[in-house]
């Protein structure tokens, strides 16, 4: 799949949106990719997930152990993803703040780790997956994403494979430009609830 490919999925799902949103990061953006409303789909979810998995069989020098992604959006795509390679599925989720492994999951030494994402914008919740891996002894090969918002600027400090890449617009919110100054923010993603 090419990443127009991908975008129709978006546009068939009508997760493709366009306003004004405040990103995980703080940042904000007149597009924003809400992929819930292509996971609540399993077959627009597999198809997806099924381009991705193969992407990463076909980029990898070597085939992971493993996949670990972080809660609450890497969940479904993670072990979707994890079910066409055929490999187990876990994900960390935060407690205290910190991403760490619960619910009885555990990692082995050197047991070889693909993290996978939904979205990468920054690649903060990326960097903060691998660490909470990084601290189990596990060895965190690559990252995997449906779709890479950075365009391949975010740095995972592990090669990241992406279904998709663009580079949408993203600006810190004390210098919008004019069309998104007049339109309210809302926040459709997850981090930060409470």
């Amino acid at each position: 799949m090419k990443t127009e490919d991908v975008l129709d999925v978006f546009r068939e799902a009508g997760a493709l949106l366009e306003g004004h949103f405040i990103l995980s990061s703080g940042r904000r953006s007149s597009v924003f990719l809400q992929k819930a409303l292509i996971f609540k789909n399993p077959k627009l979810t597999e198809k997806l997930c099924k381009a991705l998995a193969e992407k990463v069989k076909s980029e990898l020098g070597e085939q992971p152990d493993i996949i670990v992604a972080p809660a609450m959006g890497g969940v479904i795509p993670g072990y979707e993803t994890a079910r066409h390679m055929g490999l187990e599925s876990l994900f960390v989720e935060r407690e205290n703040g910190e991403f760490t492994l619960r619910r009885g999951f555990k990692l082995e030494p050197r047991q070889k780790v693909l993290m996978v994402e939904d979205i990468v914008t920054t690649g903060l919740s990326s960097r903060e997956c691998i660490a909470a891996m990084n601290k189990t002894g596990a060895s965190v090969i690559a990252g995997a994403c449906i779709f890479d918002r950075s365009n391949g600027m975010a740095d995972i400090g592990v090669p990241l494979v992406s279904l998709a890449a663009r580079k949408f617009p993203d600006y810190d919110p004390e210098d919008l430009p004019p069309e998104l100054q007049n339109i309210p923010a809302v926040k459709p993603g997850s981090r930060g609830l409470s």
